[in-house]
């Protein structure tokens, strides 16, 4: 019996050795052919393309002019097959940027997010428009989009936990894609993303873009996340079936389907790595005198960064090595994040943080980014959260739409406004 339990024992050690090698050899394999993979830092001039632009906020909000322009938009929307509008914030003005509410969801799904959604409502209820999606703009958005038309845009706005580290934003991007695939309307999406909603974006692309193998390695890093480990309960659905969806060839969502906005996005994860022809980066910069104009100094003065002298700090300063781990008490996030730093982040130490830092990167290497000067902001730093809230205020609303359209759907629509 115990020469059984032995060879027993060894059988078991070998299974686990030849799963963790086969593990290794697919995440070798899946960053040697450079999927999964991390934009590269550097001060260099940007390959991508860029444009500097002064923000001009336009006509004001709901004057005739407006509407007129606005219309223009979701005219030029429907002509280009866009069936829906997504707004997605950013970090730490979400239900759950502790991820607390998880937690307790995963004993108590109905109390746990009951108090997700309570805890939204008093985060947008004391954030208001300063550096989140609101009620009130996705309304406004909806109706000025949909101004005498027979086929309404819906704007919908997706929430997520907002945690600041991998696995929070891997399980935004699941949810995201399940969201996506479940809606009812078809055609295009364009999905508009503030702060690291970008970043959620991102792995999106790469999600839809992935051959079942990337998918697989992907959902088998993080499954310590929304499987027990000790049960082998599911305790997350959304995470399998999404896995399931995406490996079947006759899917309902595409990659071609999305395009994609985001505004002050921190340069973290690449995108596809076939590019996406309709991807936009807005970004609030001001030039600094002996830097290149596509730069940004570091590290800047404390009065600077209480001003927003040069533009959104945070889009410079959130980068790799700026995560808030999950808590250790959260083991199975904890172990997930740790896995998914080495799929994500390989070779970008947490030591380096300031020299990457000191190299001031503006513009990410895919898309087209629109460099653009917002102007100082009149308020305290608790409002503008040093230059990175100003994206998502009312004022700014038509000036984003138009250049969406005109460098998404290549139409200027300021040249020719509808009289009808």
């Amino acid at each position: 019996m115990s020469k059984l339990a032995g060879l027993a024992r060894l059988a078991q050690h070998k299974c686990v050795v030849q799963s963790t090698a086969t593990h290794l050899w697919r995440l070798c394999k899946i960053l040697s052919d450079d999927r999964f993979r991390h934009q590269q830092y550097t001060n260099a001039p940007p390959a991508a393309a860029y444009q500097l632009l002064r923000a001009d906020p336009g006509p004001e909000l709901g004057c005739e002019e407006f509407r007129l322009r606005m219309r223009a938009v979701g005219d030029q929307l429907r002509a280009a097959g866009v069936s829906s509008l997504y707004l997605v914030h950013g970090t730490f003005v979400g239900g759950d940027a502790a991820g607390l509410w998880l937690e307790l969801s995963r004993l108590l799904p109905a109390y746990g997010e009951t108090l997700r959604q309570l805890n939204k409502q008093w985060v947008d209820a004391t954030v208001g428009e300063h550096g989140n999606f609101t009620a009130q703009f996705a309304q406004k958005l909806e109706e000025s989009l949909n101004i005498g038309s027979e086929r309404p845009i819906p704007v919908r706005l997706f929430h997520w936990s907002s945690e600041n580290h991998h696995i929070g934003r891997a399980d935004a991007a699941v949810r995201l894609f399940d969201e996506l695939y479940n809606r009812k309307d078809q055609g295009r999406i364009l999905l508009w993303g503030h702060s690291h909603a970008g970043n959620v974006f991102a792995l999106l692309s790469q999600l839809l873009a992935a051959d079942n193998a990337t998918i697989d390695l992907f959902f088998r890093t993080a499954q310590v996340y929304f499987r027990n480990p000790m049960t082998r309960r599911i305790d997350l659905p959304w995470w399998p079936n999404v896995w399931r969806r995406l490996k079947d060839p006759h899917r309902a969502l595409a990659a071609e389907q999305c395009d994609f906005v985001t505004f002050g996005t921190p340069i973290r994860y690449a995108w596809a790595p076939n590019g996406n022809a309709r991807l936009l980066h807005f970004i609030n910069h001001r030039l600094r005198e002996g830097l290149p104009e596509y730069l940004c100094p570091f590290p800047p003065t404390l009065d600077d960064f209480l001003h927003a002298a040069v533009g959104d700090y945070i889009q410079q300063l959130g980068i790799a090595g700026t995560n808030v781990p999950p808590g250790v008490l959260a083991w199975r996030n904890f172990l997930a994040d740790r896995r998914l730093n080495r799929l994500l982040q390989h070779n970008l130490r947490l030591r380096d943080l300031q020299e990457r830092l000191k190299l001031g990167m503006r513009v990410p290497e895919q898309g087209v980014s629109l460099l653009c000067d917002y102007g100082l902001p009149n308020s305290n730093i608790a409002r503008h959260h040093a230059g990175h809230a100003v994206y998502t205020q009312l004022q700014w609303l038509l000036f984003h739409a138009e250049q969406t359209c005109l460098h998404l759907y290549k139409r200027n629509l300021n040249a020719s406004p509808p009289t009808d």
